[in-house]
């Protein structure tokens, strides 16, 4: 891997908490036979079997294998062997969740083994940095300049660093986005700027730059006036279509606080104005997450009171389908409750068919799978909260070895 990862493993099973080092050797075979009359299977087989076989191992089994022995370190650490897509097994997302607000530290989620790994981001210097991911690749930017942006594999922690952007440099809201082409491993990232015209508190300039990484290079794609509408922090790509979320800045006549507008990156010259391509939000909303499943466009919400819609009394997850919201779920009130006190916004990440769900305020963290219709409370995070005020964030990626920047 490029970079030592040093991987801890945390399982709660509700009456102790268990935090050790993977286990050497002796996990994948008992000891040799003293006087030698024991033959290795591993003398035995050629890389190419093992290599097959270990390909077979969760990704944090194949950390584990690579300090066996020289030559397993040497396969796994091997271009052949990470970036040979028969040697990805399918794997579920991950969660990783900030345990300090001021640095970048914390633990990633596996819901398939139900255990937190220890492992450190690189690149990223605090939490508040803006963070989005697609298909093993997660990109960083920070949130002074906003133009600090590295793009990593944060499990061989492969990384690089890419060019500023162009446009205002610092932008009253900023909202970023990326989608990975899963065959070529290529990407697009979106950045979405909002800035409040000089004196006017209804008209909000918005700009949508976006880079390529074949051909390395920025542009600025639109440049276009709202009026009584701004951009916010929240976007997502979805089948070569821009999606971000406008926030009523008063001034027109709005039924919601929120609403969603479509650009088409795919083919620019067919789309209209942005005023022309809002999508209505599905009820009065305290907030929105957005993220791409399976190429659809899914937001998870909270629901606002009727008579004060500014305070959520629930949790919803809709499915855009033909410009129209589809409500899929209402989250259950005994898991909306286990949240204890939930404020009006919270965080939310997912992909494929995996939703996470947390409270700023708490490390609790909640799981929804879409194709099953399922929630589950994950591990209890070997993490505590310290004081009240401490606050909890996170983001969804999923584990790869065979992409790099």
């Amino acid at each position: 891997m490029a970079g030592d990862t040093s991987w801890v493993s945390h399982s709660d099973d509700g009456t102790r908490r268990e935090t050790r080092e993977f286990d050497s050797v002796l996990e994948f075979g008992e000891e040799v036979d003293k006087e030698g009359t024991a033959i290795s299977v591993n003398t035995l087989l050629p890389d190419e079997l093992v290599e097959r076989i270990l390909a077979y191992l969760p990704v944090v089994s194949i950390f584990r294998a690579s300090s066996v022995c020289k030559r397993w370190f040497e396969i796994v650490t091997s271009d052949s062997f990470q970036w040979n897509p028969s040697n990805s097994l399918p794997q579920r997302p991950w969660y990783f969740m900030f345990t300090n607000s001021d640095e970048p530290t914390g633990y990633a989620y596996d819901p398939v083994l139900r255990k937190w790994y220890g492992i450190e981001l690189p690149f990223i210097e605090t939490s508040s940095w803006f963070i989005v991911s697609s298909y093993g690749l997660v990109c960083f930017m920070d949130n002074d300049s906003r133009s600090k942006l590295c793009m990593c594999n944060p499990i061989t922690k492969r990384c690089r660093r890419l060019e500023d952007p162009p446009g205002l440099k610092y932008s009253d809201y900023t909202a970023l986005a990326m989608s990975v082409n899963r065959k070529s491993h290529s990407y697009i990232l979106a950045i979405v700027k909002s800035k409040q015209i000089p004196e006017d508190f209804v008209q909000w300039e918005i700009s949508i730059h976006l880079y390529h990484s074949q051909k390395e290079t920025w542009m600025t794609s639109l440049t276009e006036v709202l009026m009584g509408w701004r951009g916010g922090n929240e976007s997502v790509i979805c089948n070569g279509v821009l999606y971000f979320l406008v926030y009523s800045a008063g001034g027109v006549p709005s039924e919601s606080r929120h609403a969603l507008i479509a650009y088409n990156i795919s083919n620019r010259t067919s789309q209209a104005t942005l005023r022309r391509s809002f999508i209505a939000a599905p009820c009065s909303l305290t907030c929105g997450r957005l993220m791409n499943m399976k190429e659809k466009l899914v937001m998870v919400g909270g629901i606002g009171k009727q008579d004060r819609p500014d305070i959520i009394k629930g949790i919803g997850i809709w499915v855009l389908n033909d410009r129209k919201w589809e409500e899929i779920v209402r989250m259950p009130p005994k898991y909306f409750q286990g949240f204890g006190e939930f404020d009006d916004v919270f965080a939310s990440s997912g992909t494929d068919d995996q939703i996470y769900i947390q409270s700023y305020g708490s490390p609790a963290l909640l799981t929804f799978d879409m194709s099953i219709k399922q929630w589950k409370w994950s591990q209890k995070c070997p993490v505590t909260k310290r004081f009240p005020l401490q606050l909890f964030t996170g983001f969804c990626f999923e584990p790869r070895l065979e992409i790099a920047p």
